[in-house]
């Protein structure tokens, strides 16, 4: 009898266990991996993969004040959420971030302040801010859907 009841009980801790494994694997499954952005890491790594005609043109600084605006550009976008938090995705409409935009965006900021940077630098920079994006995971697939617009607002073609 002692036997059984030790077997039962091992059983039913497997069970128990089974179950709450089970149910985080399937909540895992259904939230999407946190990419974690960090401004000084995304600086280094776009500085070391510029060419060198754009590396030769750009500071530390300049990269980095250009990786900001770009960040504020995709917040006004909606692509930043406003605090770090497990959650299940919820999109309703894609949103699609076209490279152009963003080297246009770029360009007019720095005009704006006066920093001397050639265009085919800051184009330079937003390809490889893009990678950075990629190497994190912080990027979704590309859009070949026909339904899928670049402007959110304009809706379905």
């Amino acid at each position: 009898m002692f036997v059984f009841l030790i077997v039962l009980a091992a059983v039913a801790v497997f069970a128990i266990a089974a179950g709450v494994i089970g149910r985080e694997a399937h909540r895992l499954d259904a939230v999407a991996p946190r990419a974690v952005y960090d401004l000084d890491e995304a600086v280094e790594f776009v500085a070391d993969r510029l060419p060198v005609f754009a590396a030769s043109q750009l500071t530390h600084d300049e990269v980095r004040e250009l990786l900001r605006w770009h960040m504020l550009e995709l917040r006004a976008k909606g692509l930043q959420p406003p605090k770090a938090v497990d959650a299940v995705q919820q999109i309703t409409e894609p949103v699609v971030i076209e490279e152009d935009s963003t080297i246009g965006y770029l360009i007019g900021r720095a005009d704006d302040v006066g920093m001397d940077v050639p265009d085919e630098a800051i184009a330079a920079v937003v390809e490889q801010h893009f990678a950075y994006f990629e190497a994190i995971g912080a990027v979704g697939p590309p859009a070949a859907d026909p339904d899928v617009t670049a402007d959110p607002k304009r809706g379905k073609n």
